[in-house]
């Protein structure tokens, strides 16, 4: 018998060969599970993702079904100088003023020039800051030089409420400028030596003053600030500082078309995105003849309708008017102008159409959350579903992993045993063979 290499044994009998073919077989269902595994887990991905953009569909939806998205207002002023700002608490309307005074700080310019290094706070290297409301403050300049004084008043740890400069005057000479860091009557302030006495000669003084605006009728408004909070109710408005003393300014406060409009516009590209999303996982490719991961999902392809279907008023009606149309293609088109145009004609008529459980918004809500419900939702539970499914498959593939591990001892053991038998035949028949050669032949 011609012997062969063999990877088995000496035989020429291949026994891990045919343990190999034998396992793939045997590796057939596992095989299929694996690939039901891949296929389960694109659905389930693909229903998360779906569920994930119908989670954020219903939160822009929600913020749009609340009345008190529809009641915003804006103001605006005539003035490129002067900002107005509404809240919830304004009402529509307008109302006129004259800049007469703008809010400034408390100013001191010191009368004597020292050079940096030079002792300017007396016999002590402290100094006395009185401020108007009474209170006294101590300001060790840790050496009385000029520099060292302005870096004290100006260290935060000292919360002094000023800022200090050193203004270069000539070579080498400079004169010490400070000034309240709030504006209004109320930052005046004084500085002196620790004895009381003036500090660098005395100083020129800039009082801090109040803005103030008059809106007729003999009223004058006053603010420690530029800013007036609440000038009337819910409306804030700031005077720049480059606005010049007498302008007249003219504020407006009215619906905010523009900002209800942006609102509405990414209502409506988030329903046409989750549409997009809906009707790309369930085409079918001609061109790849291939299916989408969630194509036949009945559960999608009623969430499709719903989406659609809450498009429309329970009246009959059509939101036409507010811009809102769905296109040839089954989607949403927002037309912009055409609803600016209907929010400034009738605003509560427009909230109405919008907010509530009953609105276009409130619709869409409810539409999202019947799918994305975290308990409750259709996809939600579809979601579960899947994974729980492909867990059972994996620990189905955990047991045929196993049950092949088992198998393949067994085959091994088997052939092994045959191989040793044959081994011990050809060693018989070689003996044999032998015995028989060493016979004496005759004619």
């Amino acid at each position: 018998m011609a012997s062969s290499s063999s990877v088995s044994g000496l035989t020429g009998f291949d026994s891990a060969s045919i343990v190999d073919r034998l396992m793939q077989i045997e590796t057939v269902s596992q095989t299929r599970l694996k690939t039901r595994v891949n296929a389960e887990t694109s659905v389930a991905s693909s229903l998360q993702m779906l569920n994930a953009r119908l989670v954020s569909l219903k939160t822009r939806a929600d913020d749009q079904a609340k009345a008190t998205a529809w009641s915003t207002l804006s103001a605006t002023a005539s003035s490129a100088t002067v900002t107005a700002a509404a809240d919830s608490t304004a009402t529509a309307g307008s109302f006129a003023f004259t800049v007469k005074s703008l809010a400034v700080t408390h100013r001191l310019g010191f009368a004597n020039a020292a050079a940096p290094t030079d002792v300017v706070t007396g016999a002590s290297t402290t100094v006395r800051l009185d401020r108007l409301d009474g209170t006294t403050i101590d300001i060790d300049s840790k050496d009385g030089t000029l520099q060292g004084l302005a870096a004290a008043i100006n260290d935060p740890a000292n919360a002094t409420g000023l800022r200090a400069t050193t203004v270069k005057v000539a070579e080498g000479s400079y004169r010490l400028l400070v000034e309240s860091t709030a504006t209004g009557a109320a930052s005046d302030f004084t500085l002196t030596a620790a004895d009381g006495s003036p500090l660098l000669g005395g100083a020129t003084v800039r009082a801090g003053a109040d803005a103030s605006i008059d809106v007729g009728a003999g009223i004058v408004a006053t603010s420690a600030s530029n800013t007036f909070s609440d000038l009337t109710p819910g409306v804030d408005v700031t005077i720049g500082p480059s606005t010049p003393v007498g302008t007249e300014v003219t504020v407006n406060v009215s619906a905010d078309g523009a900002g209800r409009a942006s609102a509405m516009k990414g209502l409506v590209d988030s329903i046409n995105t989750a549409l997009g999303d809906i009707d790309t996982l369930t085409a079918y490719n001609a061109t790849t003849k291939k299916s989408g991961a969630l194509a036949g999902d009945p559960t999608v392809r009623s969430l499709r309708n719903e989406l659609l279907t809450a498009i429309y008023p329970s009246d009959g009606t059509s939101l036409a008017p507010l811009g809102v149309q769905l296109d040839r293609n089954g989607r949403l088109t927002f037309d912009e102008k055409k609803f600016a145009e209907t929010y400034a004609a009738d605003p509560e008529g427009v909230a109405g159409a919008m907010s509530g459980t009953a609105g276009f918004a409130g619709r869409i809500a409810a539409v999202a959350d019947t799918a994305s419900n975290a308990s409750t939702g259709t996809l939600t539970q579809a979601v579960t579903g899947r994974n729980a499914g492909i867990k059972r498959l994996n620990d189905s593939i955990d047991q045929w992993d196993l049950r092949l591990e088992m198998r393949r001892t067994a085959l091994t053991r088997q052939f092994t045993a045959l191989e040793t038998a044959l081994t011990t035949t050809q060693t018989q028949s070689a003996w044999l063979q032998s015995q028989i050669s060493s016979l004496p032949s005759s004619r």
